[in-house]
């Protein structure tokens, strides 16, 4: 692909002239029509050493609002950004809906400097290329649009380029030892760059490849491109609002929906007595307190999941699991309805905000289900975006796991006979009364379309990487004891997978 690009090609100054104007208030317009119709935009830089991307980022930044556009400089990870997953760090500077985020240098560091500086394992740059294009694919289903250059310059032009910055006082400081090194290396980043441009260029976030010998070409050929993405963005979101979403029609078959489900046969009746639970929670809790101390030696993430009905005993089961906990290893988030700058992001933006690093324990208290349960069954959300989020939910914990992550998911069942027994008392008791909402009350109504959700929700997203447990609730004892005893052994079972080897991050090179 590279090696065909015609890298002669250039502007003369008269057409440059004629035609750029034209281009910046095109853009400056385009920029305003987004901001109005909430369409994020994001602008990747990748390219050689010296191949014009500070140029082009400056002159972009220059003709656009900056109370909408924000450039962020990628530089080699942090190590706090080392001990999570490495596209949490992007996940965080991801525009707002209508705003700008300008990238120079981007996710794209894994599969190109870590990649050949051997910055990470063959297996992490390998499995890097689906993760960024399920997460390219996530934000552009969501009304991202995701604009990517590739400056190419020859190694001929860089040497001499390099060259001549060295040359000038003011730019002697641009050339590096590392820049030499990375220019002795062009024909092994060349090869990575032809990988990733070809495993990585889709329908939804394609690449542009720009030629960047002569600086008035590459700079029409950006602005004419990024123009050109943004309205096709803002024609998609206009179709999109004025033909409304087109779902299939299930086909419905009475004998089939009269089957019992994965919820019908759970055992209710199942109790444990208050000896045994006394026993039991404390060996667990003791065991737990211990198992959180290994993870942070071994740098082992644990992400802890609660679903269940209203009143199931989430709150409750919660605190028994942290009784014994160092707070300084974990931490709890409760998730609520999104409000504020949660809900100008794609919905799985909060929730990667919360990702604990290599050896902390995240509990979330309601979780990335509310999409498949809550927003679905209230219309929050529209029927093409529930289901579509089976398929990112999977892909998101399958991104956790990659990185090493355990994730424990509870769904605390029971009935509805249970659940009335407990809004009375709740109703009756004056310190629990606050517990009991109106919304409670509605939720129960709605209790049938919550069950098929949830069916749904067990079916399309528990894997052999992050499965369900389905706790039964209806005896608070018993689902607190099989919690804590479900996490214990998955924390044991990744830890015996590491059999001795400490991760210890170090700073990553220049990426």
């Amino acid at each position: 692909m590279l090696e065909n690009v015609d890298l002669s090609k250039s502007l003369d100054k008269k057409t440059y002239k004629e035609w750029m104007p034209k281009l910046r208030q095109e853009l400056w317009d385009l920029q305003r029509q987004s901001l109005e119709a909430d369409v994020p935009i994001a602008v990747l830089f990748e390219g050689w050493d010296a191949a014009g991307k500070g140029d082009s980022i400056n002159y972009l930044a220059e003709w656009l609002d900056p109370r909408g556009a924000h450039v962020h400089p990628i530089s080699a990870p942090l190590e706090d950004e080392l001990l999570r997953p490495f596209l949490w760090r992007f996940w965080l500077k991801l525009p707002e809906q209508g705003r700008m985020a300008i990238f120079d240098r981007s996710w794209y560091g894994r599969v190109l400097i870590e990649r050949i500086d051997k910055l990470c394992t063959k297996k992490e740059w390998r499995q890097a290329y689906e993760e960024i294009n399920q997460f390219e694919r996530q934000l552009t289903d969501d009304g991202m649009v995701i604009v990517k250059f590739w400056l190419h310059i020859s190694k001929k032009e860089q040497k001499k380029r390099f060259r001549k910055c060295e040359k000038d006082p003011l730019l002697r400081w641009k050339v590096t030892d590392e820049d030499w090194k990375h220019h002795k290396q062009y024909d092994d980043y060349l090869q990575a760059a032809e990988e990733m441009l070809e495993r990585t260029s889709t329908s939804n976030a394609p690449w542009t490849v720009v030629e960047s010998t002569d600086k008035r070409y590459r700079r029409m050929k950006i602005y004419q491109t990024l123009c050109e993405a943004i309205q096709e963005g803002l024609i998609k979101r206009k179709r999109r609002e004025m033909n409304g979403e087109i779902v299939p029609t299930p086909v419905e078959i009475p004998v089939l929906q009269q089957l019992p489900t994965v919820l019908e046969t759970v055992d209710l009746s199942k109790t444990l007595s208050k000896e045994d639970y006394d026993t039991q929670s404390r060996k667990y809790q003791v065991r737990l307190r211990e198992l959180e101390f290994e993870c942070y030696r071994h740098r082992l993430p644990v992400v802890i999941a609660y679903e269940g009905w209203d009143a199931s005993g989430k709150g409750g089961n919660i605190r028994r699991m942290t009784t014994h906990l160092d707070p300084r290893g974990y931490s709890v988030i409760p998730i609520a309805a999104p409000k504020g700058e949660e809900t100008q992001h794609h919905y799985l933006w909060r929730f990667w905000k919360h990702i604990p690093k290599a050896g902390h324990l995240a509990i979330f208290d309601r979780s990335w289900y509310g999409r498949v349960m809550v927003e679905r069954v209230e219309g929050f959300c529209t029927e093409s975006e529930w289901r579509r989020a089976y398929q990112e939910i999977r892909e998101f914990e399958q991104q956790l796991t990659n990185f090493g992550t355990v994730i424990a998911k509870f769904w605390i069942h029971i009935s509805p006979e249970e659940q009335l027994r407990r809004f009375e008392n709740r109703q009756d008791n004056e310190y629990k009364r606050y517990k009991l909402t109106d919304e409670d009350w509605r939720n129960r109504e709605k209790w049938n379309l919550y069950r098929e959700a949830v069916v749904d929700m067990l079916r399309y997203t528990s894997t052999t990487y992050a499965p369900w447990t389905i706790v039964e609730g209806n005896c608070k004892r018993w689902a607190r004891v099989k919690t804590l005893r479900t996490l214990c052994d998955a924390i044991e079972r990744a830890l015996k997978q590491k059999r001795g080897r400490v991760y210890v991050p170090s700073p990553g090179k220049k990426s």
